[in-house]
């Protein structure tokens, strides 16, 4: 019989893990993360420590690379950043890629200091290509710039950057089309159609300005629509105003404004065709019981209409207890514009009472106080009362 082996036998002996390896297996998995978290491979979330309050080193490299060479150079890598936010709708990334950009071309040439720096290796550049390759990564990241201050709604920004952009190059459909766009949404269609034109006439197969410029036409068509309308309702408006006036006047009725008028909803004192001043004019009319502090509200008393025709329909009141009011046992009494009283005939026509000239119609509203005759002489004593104290 062959012999088994024993279960340690199994086991092969290993090599002793690297001293970097043994640190990590001392460490929790928490404490692993952490660690990785802070090498700019592995970030997930940016952690500028070391783990224990001091600097990390690696990452501080990293960020230095992203200056290292020409200010073209530094700018390009900034702008290319950008973009890749900027394909992934990431527009607050983008806006700060390209704010580092055209901070780095505006930034001053560095100059290493010969001693403490690294080692400089002169590089023969040659300046108008440099300058020229400048421009054009300046024009693009205003212009893209622009795309992201769009998206944010930061339409101020947006047309700076465009007019930066058209600074550069006058030429640049992009800005046209996007400060157009700002100024379309800001109904500043003048500006819109200037900078709309001003692009088809560079591009007139440009389909996004040629669409635009619909948009633009539409939204002027349908700004003019409302500003007719508008101008129509004052209009009409006025008239009515006016035919009101004149209806009052050819009348002889007084109006009064004291500023404290009531809210009477939809109650006013109108014209049965509205711009006709000959047509029936109508008041709201308030019946006032000053002997019980009651009241009744009556939204278009014509002025062709006496007091009678209504009381005969609001009588008997529903709190009279004792009969009092009727019909035949009520007069009816009005302030006049002295601050005395009249006795209205119950049956008169509102509108030859009016136009007597002794009363008004006070804040667009005909008051009449409604009192039982055998009380109407105590009533009128106190009413005399009450106005010269």
């Amino acid at each position: 019989m062959v012999p088994q082996p024993a279960d340690n036998a199994a086991q092969r002996p290993s090599a002793a893990l690297p001293p970097a390896m043994a640190e990590i297996k001392s460490q929790s998995v928490d404490e692993v993360i952490s660690e990785m978290n802070r090498m700019p491979l592995f970030m997930t979330t940016l952690d500028e420590t070391d783990g224990e309050g001091g600097m990390n080193v690696a990452l501080e490299a990293l960020k230095a690379l992203a200056y290292e060479g020409t200010r073209a150079e530094v700018a390009d890598n900034f702008r290319q950043q950008g973009n890749e936010c900027a394909r992934a709708k990431q527009w607050t990334d983008a806006k700060e890629f390209y704010d580092k950009a055209i901070a780095a071309l505006k930034a001053p040439p560095q100059v290493l200091d010969p001693v403490d720096g690294p080692k400089v290796v002169e590089v023969e550049v040659d300046e108008a290509a440099e300058a020229k390759r400048e421009r054009e990564i300046e024009e693009a990241c205003y212009v893209n710039r622009a795309l992201c201050n769009l998206e944010k709604k930061n339409y101020r920004s947006c047309i700076h950057d465009c007019a930066q952009t058209l600074r550069l190059n006058p030429t640049n459909i992009k800005a046209l089309y996007r400060s157009s766009l700002v100024c379309l949404s800001l109904n500043k269609l003048s500006e819109a159609l200037d900078a709309c034109t001003r692009g088809l006439i560079l591009d007139p197969t440009n389909t996004s300005l040629k669409s635009l410029s619909t948009k633009i036409s539409a939204q002027q068509t349908h700004l003019n629509s409302v500003a007719k309308a508008r101008r129509e309702r004052e209009e009409r408006a006025s008239a009515e105003k006016n035919a009101l006036a004149l209806a009052l006047k050819s009348r002889g009725i007084l109006i009064r404004n004291t500023g404290e008028a009531p809210d009477l909803e939809d109650a006013a004192v109108k014209l049965e065709n509205v711009l006709d001043p000959s047509s029936t004019l109508s008041f709201p009319v308030i019946l006032l019981y000053p002997v019980h502090s009651q009241s009744d509200f009556i939204k278009a008393f014509s002025e062709k209409e006496k007091l009678e025709q209504h009381i005969d329909y609001i009588f008997p009141l529903p709190w009279d207890k004792d009969g009092e009011y009727t019909p035949d046992g009520v007069e009816a009494y009005m302030e006049t514009t002295a601050g005395g009283l009249i006795k209205a005939g119950k049956k008169m026509a509102l509108g030859k009472i009016l136009g007597s000239g002794k009363t008004d119609v006070m804040d667009g509203l005909v008051r009449m106080n409604i009192v039982p005759k055998h009380k109407a002489s105590r009533w009128i004593e106190e009413y005399k009362r009450r106005k010269s104290g």
